[in-house]
């Protein structure tokens, strides 16, 4: 689980409740599905149209379904208690109201292997500042529905619903809110659909398992705001533990149709051997931090998205103190496509996101001093999917191939084309460094041993790791940084060589849309 690393160091799945979402986002952002390099237009649709959950939730059975055991609030703790004395694959149905549990910080429900439990309308499960978890265990195909869950407080990095991690979930038309830790943990082959994670103290969801593969991930159609209300990157600085959401070591994510939006730090985080996402689709706006954080990861798709004015209060707090770094709001740090690691694609490709006032662009960056068993290293004991131990990242082997490029996260194979960047910087309120493209890497130092000293970096993701811009329209008064932060480019620069980026763009130099 690492910090930000700059400087300082699927199966198919039903679309009912979100086709709609989707069609207003390709709207919103003027795509064309019949059309995949049609370029898009910026739209003044008010983005709450999409996937307004949390305001318009769907309303639970009123009525108990045939067969369901019925759980009476007025009765604490009557839904662990029917859990524990029911057989697997029953279906609850939980009366309208406020339900408990015991008062007790691990009195929890544990689910058995496919349980269903359903609200009626207007049911709440409330942990009173009380309980730690809402819905914890190992078992699996557990079904949650149309109940909003609240008042929780798992502890940092740890979360209130499926707290194990339990393969196979579906929670859907729930809202989890106002809970301390993440609103909910993910397992492999889990659905999060049409929810809302709303004002938890760390994270919407805590995509992470300890201990298996997760995989086959679909977040679909969410309303995710609001969360990080501790502000954790305060209490604990560069500790890289906070955002909408976060992903750990996910294999094979499908994020689509979300608003993800007002969240006190990034948007969407995947952090640490991340494979094979496919982000399309969201409304990505109004985060204090970045849109998308992309680290130390692997083939991705990122498309089709609106992005709009993320990042200001991060990226103004950082250029008032006179740092000097490119703060995206779209940050692909240490990841880059891998053909060597099994995914629907070969690369990271970013393509028909609308990206309009935010405090700056894309960055592709690689901390020159971070890799497999470097003290630098902020993954803590974490390699490379293509290193398996990462003792061997060490000399004299490391100075040569194979393990001089494995045993480093490489920003590689990255093709950004048919995008709409546009930067009012009346808008966003800025007179310099919310302006910024970017692809660069530091001058490596540390540690000693290193073989990835000076600018052997910075030279590769600049001209030899297949960096790639072409084919998209700038709107506003755009600079570009290459090789590192002291060399920033007009357009003519950033076309000409040596770096030759952006052949077939187009560049309009007044602000606004």
């Amino acid at each position: 689980m690492g910090a930000k690393g700059r400087l300082r160091a699927l199966p198919a799945a039903p679309l009912t409740p979100v086709l709609l979402t989707l069609v207003l986002l390709a709207a919103a952002t003027g795509c064309d599905g019949g059309t995949p390099d049609a370029r898009p237009e910026p739209d003044a649709t008010p983005s709450a149209s999409v996937a307004r959950v949390c305001d318009r939730p769907a309303a639970g059975p009123a009525k108990a379904p045939a067969g369901a055991v019925t759980v009476d609030p007025a009765v604490a703790g009557d839904l662990a208690a029917k859990t524990r004395n029911s057989p697997p694959h029953t279906t609850f149905w939980l009366r309208p109201g406020t339900h408990r549990l015991a008062p007790d910080r691990y009195a929890q429900v544990v689910p058995k292997e496919g349980n269903t439990y359903l609200g009626a309308p207007g049911a709440v499960l409330d942990g009173h500042r009380t309980n730690q978890y809402a819905f914890g265990g190992t078992a699996r195909d557990v079904t949650i529905r149309h109940l909003t869950v609240r008042g929780f407080v798992a502890p940092h990095d740890e979360g209130v619903v499926n707290h194990d991690s339990a393969d196979g979930w579906v929670i859907e038309h729930s809202t989890i809110r106002d809970n301390s830790g993440a609103g909910l943990m993910a397992g492999a082959r889990q659905q999060v659909r049409a929810n809302c994670l709303r004002d938890n103290g760390q994270y919407g969801m805590n995509a992470y398992k300890a201990d298996g593969a997760l995989g086959d991930l679909v977040v679909e159609g969410n309303e995710i705001t609001g969360n990080n209300t501790g502000d954790w990157e305060r209490r604990r600085p560069g500790c890289g533990c906070t955002g909408g959401v976060k992903f750990w070591a996910v294999d094979g994510a499908d994020v689509r149709g979300n608003w993800v939006h007002d969240n006190r730090g990034t948007g969407l985080w995947a952090d640490t051997n991340n494979n094979d996402f496919r982000i399309e689709g969201n409304v990505l706006e109004e985060n204090d931090g970045a849109a998308l954080i992309y680290e130390t990861s692997y083939n991705a798709v990122v498309r089709d998205n609106t992005i709009r004015r993320n990042n200001w209060v991060e990226g103004r707090r950082y250029a008032d103190r006179g740092d000097t770094f490119p703060f995206a709001t779209v940050y692909i740090s240490e990841s880059g496509g891998e053909p060597r690691v099994r995914a629907r694609t070969d690369r990271i490709e970013i393509h028909r996101n609308v990206l309009e006032d935010n405090w700056s662009g894309i960055t592709l960056w690689e901390n020159a001093d971070r890799f497999c068993n470097s003290p630098a290293n902020t993954s803590s004991g974490d390699c490379t999917l293509l290193v398996e131990d990462k003792d061997r990242c060490a000399q004299p082997a490391i100075a040569t191939a194979p393990l001089y490029a494995d045993c480093r996260w490489r920003t590689q194979r990255v093709d950004i084309h048919d995008n709409r960047f546009v930067l009012d910087k009346s808008v966003v309120d800025c007179t310099a460094m919310c302006d910024r493209m970017a692809v660069l890497a530091n001058y490596g130092t540390y540690p000693d041993w290193s073989p990835y000293q000076g600018e052997r970096v910075s030279e590769a993701i600049t001209r030899e790791q297949h960096n790639r811009w072409h084919d998209n329209t700038y709107v506003g008064p755009w600079k570009f940084t290459a090789h590192d932060p002291s060399r920033v480019l007009d357009a003519v620069q950033w076309q000409g060589p040596p770096y030759r980026q952006d052949a077939g763009s187009t560049f309009r130099a007044r602000g606004g849309g």
